[in-house]
């Protein structure tokens, strides 16, 4: 009996002893992660130059952030193209507080802001020392696709989805291109003639569905309209995607039951069925016989299954999945459909206040194509038209940033940088920037 109540005890205290091993292991884990590790990089980021808010305890500059967005939003936007306070202003505070060499706090993962050219070049060619971040889990949903690879990932779907934007490829979604816009003239053109004098038409609604309409028809051809109904609820999750980037994440929270996360998944759900449903219809209808579609969709499954033939069978993870292929589908429109329709507006725009580039630009298009429809080969004449475009891009980026993560330590010209922080790559400041582009800048 003596024995058995030793066993007993030695065993109780085994157990209490592991779990107490376990429990300070844990919260030496936490201590490090909230508080530890963030100073550290703190303390070698300041050595170096940098500034920047003190570290707050788990959600740094979060909360900031935040309200200087919803200050910055819930104001009438001003006409005027230094648009960095309305659409960057944590970073746009940042660089007025600290200069160009800031750092900001994303949680406990401090973010630093590069704007030097040969420093941005270096970190966009050196793909495997800055790597892509990993996504929120639920903005995930939205799409991941190309954008989000890295090296060998990376490699391997440029190569499939490379041929889908040969020149040739391109020249025959051109149809579909001029039949899209047309449809949108005529629709403006009813609308103005039903009423007299002039007419206020806002025109943001009709370029979006006009980008909308134009990758579905490339994306999908003669699917068309089921694939404009998948892009509709892709809009749908984007907007949620947005509102969930931006709160602080919190590991296991996609699986909490809340009703944003039960819509996006709910979303996804559709997505997914509907672009496998489309898929495996031209799986079948290639099987009997039936010719390969000439558009996005068409072309990626090609040459992915000539991808797949010529590569040794032995070979793990050759060519993409049909969850890749998904993916992919979701990033042509998720990158194309907002973008495209945010340029065109802002051109509009910007052409209403120049009238005198509005007046050199109809001049050109008029000379190269007088009343003919426009060809490819004309489109790459519209030399004015291009310089507008771009401009355009450079004052209302599509994005206003790109991240890359360091994993290890490392070196950017001058400075070293420590595993654990992130990079940005602040498109809009230095778009903006009048030291890159002179007084005239915005």
């Amino acid at each position: 009996m003596f024995m058995f109540n030793m066993m007993e005890i030695t065993f109780s205290m085994i157990v209490l002893s592991v779990i107490t091993i376990m429990v300070l292991r844990s919260a030496w884990r936490a201590l490090r992660w909230v508080w530890l590790k963030p100073k550290k990089l703190e303390r070698h980021l300041r050595e170096q130059g940098f500034g920047g808010n003190s570290y707050r305890i788990l959600f740094g500059d979060l909360k900031e952030s935040s309200r200087l967005i919803n200050e910055a939003t819930s104001m009438p936007m001003n006409f005027t193209h230094d648009i960095a306070p309305r659409a960057f202003p944590f970073f746009h505070q940042s660089l007025k507080s600290y200069g160009k060499n800031f750092f900001i706090w994303v949680g406990t993962t401090p973010v630093v802001s590069i704007m030097n050219p040969e420093q941005l070049k270096d970190i966009l060619s050196k793909n495997y020392s800055f790597r892509k971040p990993d996504a929120n889990p639920l903005a995930k949903l939205l799409a991941t696709g190309l954008a989000s690879y890295d090296a060998e990932k990376w490699a391997k779907h440029r190569r499939i989805i490379n041929p889908a934007f040969h020149l040739e490829k391109l020249k025959n979604v051109l149809p579909g291109f001029h039949q899209s816009c047309n449809d949108m003239i005529s629709k403006w053109e009813s609308l103005v003639s039903k009423e007299p004098g002039l007419v206020e038409l806002d025109v943001w609604p009709y370029l979006q569905k006009l980008s909308s309409d134009v990758i579905s028809r490339a994306a999908f051809g003669s699917s068309y309209e089921e694939g404009r109904m998948i892009f509709e609820l892709q809009r749908e999750l984007a907007e949620l995607a947005i509102k969930s980037v931006r709160s602080i994440y919190i590991p296991g929270g996609r699986f909490l039951p809340t009703k944003m996360n039960k819509r996006m998944k709910e979303i996804d759900r559709q997505i997914q069925a509907s672009l496998k449903g489309i898929i495996n219809k031209r799986e079948n209808a290639t099987k009997v016989g039936g010719a390969i579609n000439d558009d996005l969709l068409g072309i990626l499954m090609e040459s992915n299954s000539k991808e797949i033939q010529e590569k040794d069978n032995n070979i793990k993870n050759i060519g993409m999945s049909l969850k890749d292929v998904i993916e992919e589908c979701k990033l042509f429109y998720l990158a194309g459909q907002e973008t495209t329709s945010a340029l065109l507006v802002w051109t509009m725009v910007l052409l209403s206040r120049y009238p005198n580039w509005q007046a050199r630009a109809r001049e050109e298009v008029l000379q190269v194509f007088g009343k003919e429809k426009p060809d490819f080969d004309g489109l790459n004449h519209l030399k004015v038209v291009t310089m507008i475009l771009y401009e355009v891009l450079r004052l209302y980026p599509p994005a206003v940033a790109l991240s890359r993560v360091v994993h290890e330590d490392t070196k950017l010209g001058s400075l070293s940088l420590p595993a654990g922080v992130q990079v940005s790559l602040p498109i809009i400041l230095i778009h903006h920037d009048r030291e890159l582009w002179g007084d005239d800048a915005r």
